[in-house]
């Protein structure tokens, strides 16, 4: 089975280069009701192909999904149509495996078809108590195991409330009761785990967010001398907004500074020979990105950032390298981090890794890779890495910068990757060189 997923899962796209563009166009952002359409296909896609790959894998032969109006499961608002949005008072979503190859069953008990993606199975005229008339299509159906997200490891599985969980069980005839299983595989592997529809249009969306990077990290945004940390934050959020996007996160904009003791960010002015540095992500058609950059401003007579710097953003480059070659099928994310470490250390690179799943959030389902407080083994890092998921390659690297007499400077790099199963590849390049302000 998992051969055979492999296979129908692979990615249909390669990256044009390794290299990230410096000053990329922008690509076209969609209207509304264009992603509407594109989001509801893919959506239609994942149902037929991912939940039957997964509950099959599994062996689970019903999942149930409850949750009420603005209290939405994690793994439901992902699977709401772009016109739903809403779990309307209480909606609750079955999916029933009948066996025999035969298609998976998708019900929702509740007033409305979601899209015409769930056939809805309540008529409040004919049964109006909803929990009995989920008990009725639960008993007929007769489930040897029936899966809900409950999980005190990971929040992406632990979208059911309590009170919701009490009135499953106490709907369900006694026999029934002890078939009802809490975990969270099913919640994480459909999270973490893309298609190729997705995959295709995934650089795109990542393209996005380097072109604002590169607005940004210019005199479009900054004036040396008078633009601030904190200017240049909001000018992102705005910039975000402007274009008709969201953000999962409030951008970061620090500099780094010969002498400073450490990073400078808020009313902190940017000035001639500084580094600077940015955490960026945006939302667009589902999706997430998350992206470090660092640029330079050029100081009077320069064309470049000193050579000190430039090896500082190479060693990082070489940690990325360690990191993306670690990822092997199966191997639990801590055994990626310390892999990495290891490829790192032989390199002389004293460096902090600390990377995530990436996907419909931006700290996505799945195992992490290390955190920056934490880089030995972690309950976080236990689960396994798997085929067609898409990740943040974070990290940071410090180094001694000559020109700066030899101060320790921390190069903090994070790029969007895809694994397919056999190599990690970035989504839309990766940056190898700085931004240059002042030119």
């Amino acid at each position: 089975m998992l051969l055979i997923l492999l296979v129908s899962f692979a990615a249909p796209w390669q990256p044009a280069s390794a290299q990230e563009e410096m000053h990329p166009a922008m690509p076209r952002i969609l209207p509304l009701r264009e992603r509407a359409e594109l989001q509801d296909g893919w959506l239609a896609r994942r149902l037929d192909a991912v939940v039957p790959a997964l509950m099959r894998e599994a062996g689970v032969d019903m999942w149930v999904l409850i949750a009420r109006e603005y209290l939405e499961d994690p793994v439901m608002t992902t699977m709401l149509n772009a016109t739903s949005m809403r779990a309307r008072r209480r909606t609750i979503l079955i999916f029933h495996d009948p066996g025999g190859g035969r298609p998976i069953e998708r019900l929702t008990v509740s007033r409305y078809g979601l899209g015409g993606l769930f056939a809805p199975a309540w008529d409040p005229a004919a049964q109006p108590d909803q929990w009995a008339r989920l008990a009725e299509l639960i008993v007929a159906r007769n489930p040897s195991t029936i899966r809900v997200n409950v999980s005190p490891a990971s929040a992406f599985g632990d979208g059911l409330t309590h009170s919701q969980y009490q009135a499953l069980i106490e709907a369900l005839p006694a026999r029934l009761r002890p078939r009802v299983q809490a975990s969270d595989d099913l919640a994480i592997g459909w999270l973490e785990r893309r298609i190729p529809e997705e995959m295709a249009r995934y650089p795109e969306i990542v393209r996005i967010a380097h072109a604002i990077i590169a607005e940004g990290f210019s005199r479009r945004a900054i004036r040396p001398g008078r633009t601030s940390a904190d200017d240049l934050v909001w000018w992102f959020r705005e910039r975000i907004a402007g274009l008709g996007l969201d953000t999962w996160f409030h951008p970061s904009v620090a500099i780094f500074r010969q002498g400073a003791a450490g990073p400078l960010d808020g009313d902190a002015v940017i000035q001639p020979g500084d580094m600077l540095w940015c955490d960026f992500g945006i939302t667009y058609l589902g999706l997430n990105t998350d992206t470090q950059h660092l640029a330079y401003v050029l100081r009077r007579g320069e064309r470049d950032a000193p050579a000190g710097l430039r090896l500082g953003l190479a060693a990082a480059n070489r940690a990325q390298d360690a990191v993306v070659a670690s990822f092997r099928t199966g191997l639990s994310g801590n055994a990626v981090l310390e892999a990495a470490r290891i490829r790192a250390g032989a390199q002389g690179l004293n460096a902090t890794i600390y990377s995530h799943p990436l996907g419909y959030h931006g700290h996505g389902a799945g195992p992490s890779i290390g955190f920056w407080d934490n880089q030995n083994a972690d309950p976080r890092g236990e689960g396994m890495v798997r085929p067609n998921t898409a990740w943040s390659v974070e990290l940071n690297v410090r180094q001694a910068v000559p020109e700066w007499g030899g101060q320790m400077v921390e190069f903090r790099l994070e790029e969007d990757a895809y694994y397919d199963g056999t190599s990690v590849r970035f989504l839309d390049g990766r940056l190898d060189r700085f931004h240059l302000i002042g030119r």
